[in-house]
């Protein structure tokens, strides 16, 4: 009786334990639901520009030269220091006099001394003040302001194509989600339908209407199918890993892309026969084009080494000459100075000509290397349009094929079950219908990939 009781109490408690666990797990499941984050495109995008490092790199390079060209500007003002300096002194120098007096004596001096000379100076020299100087005149000083300048717009340009190619790579990465998740949904639907088939078939052996070929041949199809499915699921999670590694996100969250590759079919009837190809807003040229003036700036500068140059400089400074280290008995004698210092350029060696012959090559291979990158971009351009022409081609036919291929699933599949067709025309259904609606996907992706890419070579940044 005991040992009954026992064993009811060991039930209860099992019972209990297992009732605890799964709501455990059924919180945690809920829990893990509730921490999907649901992406559209665009918020795919803005979560990358504000999170994604090589962005933020970008915005605080713009920062760092917006600090610089401030700096520059300090060269304008007047630079005060302050300096202290000591000296011990070794060896006093020795200081010789010639002088005729007339046969005359100086008072306190042997005339006969002054041909060994004499010593002068005292042990320690302290010196402190301050001193200051600024430019009145200098043309090549000014001009590098301008630089400094071009230097902020540089860094905002480039900013900007990094934003351009994290768009364009976070697009590319959110239409690899949706094919990988229209393509694991096809073979999840080619899956079922198999393994529907195979049910359907395995009922109808175990009654003898069909033979054991057709339960065996049906069984390999729904094992040749488990492989494509599997395969297509692990794309789909790798997509999702690359796509929140560019935005910036923790690879552990769960996130859920909406929506589906036939959302952008419209997309693909836009005239873009029409669309502004000029290369105006292209980011690689603009930076070309910066570059270009700021060697210009340079030339220029370089040509204003050739001018004078006029500064003006003080000091004000305190000198003690002493023996000792009483510092209390010290007598500091002040220094006071102001003075203007012209400064005309004669002959460098031919330093400032070399400068600016180098300059001017810089200048050729820059215009050179323009040239080539515009040809590159306009064939770039054509590649892309041809490419969008192709795609909306084989869209056009990939969606006439998904709906003839449905049609001809549906008949194999009732010539089928009358008995007036074969396992092999039901198969051959099926894996058409599986290609059509494959190919159907991958023109959309194609299209769109073509035009994200189009879009970044014209420097479109949030064009859709």
């Amino acid at each position: 009786m005991f040992k009954m009781k026992r064993l009811l109490v060991g039930k209860k408690m099992r019972l209990v334990t297992m009732t605890l666990m799964s709501a455990g797990l059924l919180t945690s499941v809920k829990a893990q639901t509730d921490d999907v984050l649901s992406l559209d495109l665009d918020k795919a995008i803005e979560i990358a520009l504000s999170e994604n490092p090589t962005v933020k790199v970008a915005d605080k390079e713009i920062e760092k030269k917006k600090y610089a060209k401030k700096g520059s500007y300090a060269a304008l003002f007047p630079q005060v220091d302050f300096g202290a300096d000591y000296n011990r002194t070794i060896k006093k120098q020795v200081m010789y006099m010639d002088f005729d007096m007339g046969g005359a004596e100086i008072p306190g001096v042997d005339a006969s001394s002054m041909k060994d000379g004499m010593e002068v100076g005292r042990d320690n020299n302290w010196n402190f003040g301050f001193t200051a100087g600024m430019p009145l005149v200098n043309a090549a000083l000014w001009k590098s302001l301008s630089i400094s300048g071009l230097d902020v717009e540089l860094a905002v340009e480039q900013a900007r194509s990094s934003k351009i190619d994290m768009v364009n790579l976070v697009r590319k990465s959110y239409y690899s989600v949706l094919l990988a998740n229209d393509s694991y949904r096809v073979f999840k639907e080619s899956y079922d339908n198999a393994m529907e088939n195979y049910t359907d078939i395995k009922k109808k052996y175990d009654q003898g209407l069909v033979a054991e070929y057709d339960l065996i041949r049906a069984d390999v199809s729904v094992r040749n199918v488990e492989p494509n499915m599997l395969q297509a699921e692990n794309s789909l999670v790798l997509a999702k890993w690359q796509l929140k590694a560019l935005m910036g996100m923790d690879l552990e969250q769960e996130i859920a892309c909406e929506g589906v590759l036939a959302d952008f079919k419209s997309e693909l009837f836009d005239d873009f026969v029409a669309t502004d190809t000029a290369l105006v807003d292209n980011t690689n040229l603009r930076q070309f084009d910066i570059q270009g003036r700021q060697l210009g700036a340079k030339l220029q500068m370089e040509k204003f080494d050739y001018l004078p140059t006029l500064s003006l400089s003080g000091l004000y400074q305190w000198t003690s000459m002493n023996n000792d280290f009483k510092f209390g008995d010290y007598k500091w004698n002040p220094y006071s100075m102001v003075g203007v210092k012209l400064t005309i350029p004669v002959f460098s060696g031919g330093a400032k000509q070399n400068k600016i012959k180098q300059t001017r090559v810089s200048l050729a291979q820059l215009s050179y290397q323009r040239d080539d990158l515009e040809r590159s971009l306009k064939l770039s351009i054509k590649q892309s349009m041809d490419n969008m022409s192709t795609c909306v081609k084989r869209f056009d036919a990939a969606q006439k094929g998904v709906m003839q291929a449905e049609k001809g699933y549906s008949i194999a599949q009732k010539r089928y079950d009358t008995g007036a067709g074969t396992l092999l025309e039901l198969n051959d259904s099926e894996l058409a219908l599986t290609q059509s609606k494959l190919n159907f996907n991958q023109a959309i992706y194609d299209y769109m990939v073509a035009k994200s890419e189009l879009d970044k070579v014209l420097g479109k940044q949030m064009a859709k």
